[in-house]
């Protein structure tokens, strides 16, 4: 008995010896960026180059992504390679750490254990979905007396330049001021004047004593969501759009009309949370900021009221408002919307209420690159419509 014993655990020892020093695991993911709503997908390759076989190998993933786990229980036979996929759902905006990983596998009496951490991680940001807005208008800006909106021409953004500023990824190379690249030795693109009345400023109220709702449906993400959509489609109008936020953080960003601005703009929202500041406190901040003749898009669940005395201020300046009031009825919250639509009805201030159900859409990242469609035939075959635009693997590190 202890001749056994004591082969048995001799075979043990050296069969977790020669596992712990040929097991390997590499780990790979598509995609650096995601809408709400994608697909996540990430490839894990075991790899045995020792003469033991691993009889158990647990894949342990410590990602903080919500609702994804890549957790796995597999074998692997000796010199050998276990491969498989690992899916899942982006649903919830933020960033994100993808790993690190353990690696956990043992003899098969169980006498020893080993354990192996693979550090490497990934970061992964996840943008708010952009939605198509119908029923959504928002007031012409420009003069008072106005009647028209006014766009900015081929001509005057060829002509009317006012400034020159770093280049960012994403501007037009048609834009580049070549002698001032050239004497200060980086590039730099022409900033073109344009009437201000083309400019959007949407303000989104993320005081936190005002929100209400859990989640995805809650108020504060449902204005994430109308401030990306809003975004996106002022830009697809031709307009310098512009975002500002009060949260933990400030989020200021100013009126631009450039390829790089919406992916700036998701950037910035995908990373926002509420906080303790007010949307009155923000509109009497930013007073001076904004331009005569600029439309300014409000978004708020507020049905208080208590930014209307500002707002008039900016609405004097001849800054043409529209106030998006987020009913937070539907949300489950308390407190109608009805007398705030009444005032602002009163004061000649176009407003919409936002239900939670204006957001239902089935597809809702039609701009998302992250994402699969199939279409299947009278046969029954599965063929691809749609596929991602980057199918690279790159290793998380």
């Amino acid at each position: 008995m202890l001749t056994i014993l004591g082969g048995a655990w001799l075979v043990s020892f050296f069969w977790a010896r020669s596992l712990a020093y040929s097991l390997g695991l590499e780990r790979e993911m598509r995609y650096g960026w995601a809408h709400v709503g994608d697909q996540l997908e990430q490839r894990f390759t075991a790899t045995n180059s020792g003469w033991a076989p691993g009889i158990w190998l647990e894949v342990e993933d410590r990602s903080d992504l919500p609702d994804y786990l890549a957790n796995r229980v597999t074998s692997i036979g000796r010199y050998s390679m276990n491969r498989w996929k690992v899916e899942g759902t982006c649903k919830r905006r933020g960033l994100y750490t993808l790993g690190p990983t353990i690696l956990r596998s043992g003899d098969p009496l169980g006498f020893y254990q080993v354990e192996l951490h693979q550090s490497e991680t990934a970061v992964l940001l996840v943008l708010p979905p952009v939605l198509p807005l119908p029923s959504i208008e928002i007031a012409a800006g420009g003069q008072v007396g106005e009647s028209r909106r006014t766009r900015r021409s081929a001509l005057e953004t060829t002509v009317s330049v006012d400034t020159v500023r770093e280049y960012i990824p994403g501007d037009s190379q048609k834009s580049i001021h070549w002698p001032t690249s050239a004497r200060r030795g980086s590039l730099y693109v022409r900033q073109f004047e344009h009437n201000p009345s083309s400019d959007w400023w949407i303000f989104l109220d993320l005081e936190a004593a005002v929100q209400v709702g859990q989640g995805s449906r809650s108020t504060e993400e449902h204005g994430v969501i109308l401030a990306a959509s809003l975004a996106d489609r002022g830009l697809r109008q031709g307009r310098a759009v512009g975002v500002v936020a009060a949260g933990k953080e400030l989020l200021w960003i100013p009126p631009r009309h450039s390829p790089g601005q919406l992916m700036e703009i998701l950037r910035a929202l995908a990373l926002v949370t509420s906080g303790q500041h007010s949307l009155a406190d923000l509109l009497r901040s930013s007073q001076r900021s904004l331009q005569r003749g600029a439309s300014l898009v409000l978004i708020t669940p507020d049905v208080r009221g208590r930014w209307t005395e500002p707002l008039l201020r900016l609405s004097e300046s001849e800054v043409t408002p529209t106030v998006l009031l987020l009913d937070p009825t539907s949300f489950g919250g308390e407190g109608s919307s009805a007398p705030s639509a009444a005032l602002l009805e009163n004061l000649g201030i176009a407003h919409t209420i936002i239900r939670s159900d204006l957001l239902d859409q089935p597809d809702i990242h039609p701009e998302s690159q992250e994402r699969w469609e199939w279409r299947i035939t009278g046969s029954g075959r599965a063929v691809p419509v749609r596929r991602p635009k980057d199918m690279s693997w790159r290793r998380l590190g």
